[in-house]
């Protein structure tokens, strides 16, 4: 089988882990200190604050905006639903916007959107490629909102040559599936003194010095065991990056000229991190996207919907008025999507292989 992601964890990690359970520290301690040190640096912002995963960091991001009930955020239905769950768990109200073709928000839509009530701008820099951030953080500083960069599949992307998460308040997730992993954990990142000083408090009980509670406030840390494989896996992110794009040039040039094939568009200024590769189908393809899954699955090559149902057409997302909303786009890109393995450990030989596939299923 050719996994639709594979972590990539060895003996540096393992060895990591091993010195942290030895050191009796298995909480909140120097690991996590080293590793926010580290990240912040490969970011290039002053400060990066760990979380106990990316949908936590989401929300003490928010949270330490001030985004609050009456609020508005801008983001987009193309995600994964904690990006608006994180809004709402806020009391804000999530104000969506469609995408274009490059399945991230639509930079031409947004400045329709803000109304007297709107907080920030959440992007989704889907898949790994950043969304217009010259674009955002222009209409950003316009108009006086905070721009929180939901970089939870973008680890190392670029946009004009500067680190995704380093433009607003970056979020991002460890999950295993991602370009690199702790097992589940987050990270905001900011250059806002006050910013990270309050998600700080934010994430450890509304403390500042144990003990003292100046604010509400969870338990939304990482631990040191998290931490210590999050340091060495960030050592290698770069050459799991690299091979990410080896993979995904390889595939767009064997793949450009299948008829109903659409392979995917990095826009200028871009540096695509491959978080995975997506492809489109249509029906030119002749071979619909579901039975072509199926068809992936008995060759023994997974794949997988990125995402199947978008936010507005959620069952959850009906009490917030979201059912009778339409984004023509989003609608026609999630019956079209379908992401194929992309990951660093994906061979040559399993390149082949899902190229053929793809190529000899539609005749």
């Amino acid at each position: 089988m050719i996994p639709i992601s594979k972590p990539l964890l060895g003996e540096e990690e393992q060895a990591a882990v091993r010195r942290v359970i030895e050191s009796g520290m298995l909480a909140q301690g120097p690991r996590v200190a080293e590793f926010e040190r580290a990240f912040a640096e490969f970011i290039g912002v002053n400060h990066a604050i760990t979380t106990s995963n990316g949908t936590t960091a989401l929300h003490a991001a928010l949270l330490a905006h001030g985004v609050g009930p009456g609020d508005e955020v801008i983001t987009t239905p193309f995600t994964f639903m904690a990006s608006v769950n994180s809004i709402l768990f806020t009391g804000a109200r999530p104000v969506l916007v469609d995408i274009d073709d490059s399945f991230n928000i639509n930079p031409e839509l947004i400045e329709g959107a803000i109304t007297p009530h709107t907080k920030a701008i959440m992007p989704v820099h889907l898949y790994g490629q950043p969304a217009d951030l010259g674009v955002l953080d222009q209409i950003a500083r316009q108009n006086g909102l905070a721009l929180i960069e939901d970089a939870c599949q973008a680890h190392g992307a670029e946009f004009a040559g500067r680190k995704a998460g380093s433009y607003g308040s970056g979020c991002f997730s460890f999950y295993a599936t991602k370009n690199m992993t702790t097992g589940e954990g987050g990270m905001i990142t900011t250059d806002n003194e006050g910013i990270a000083q309050r998600a700080r408090m934010i994430i450890a009980h509304g403390m500042k010095v144990r003990y003292y509670h100046d604010m509400l406030g969870y338990n939304y840390r990482m631990t040191d065991l998290a931490a210590a494989i999050g340091i060495e896996q960030l050592k290698k992110l770069p050459a799991f990056n690299a091979r990410r794009a080896e993979n995904a040039a390889w595939y767009d040039q064997q793949l450009a000229n299948i008829p109903g094939l659409i392979t995917p568009r990095v826009g200028p200024n871009r540096t695509h991190v491959y978080h995975q590769y997506t492809i489109r189908i249509t029906p030119e393809y002749g071979l619909g996207r579901d039975a072509l899954v199926e068809q992936l699955g008995k060759r023994g090559i997974g794949s997988a919907i990125y995402y199947p149902i978008p936010v507005h057409r959620q069952h959850s997302m009906r009490a917030y008025g979201m059912g009778d909303l339409a984004f023509p786009v989003t609608e026609h890109m999630a019956d079209e999507v379908l992401s194929i393995p992309i990951h660093p450990s994906a061979t040559d030989s399993d390149r082949l292989a899902i190229a053929d596939a793809l190529i000899s299923a539609r005749q």
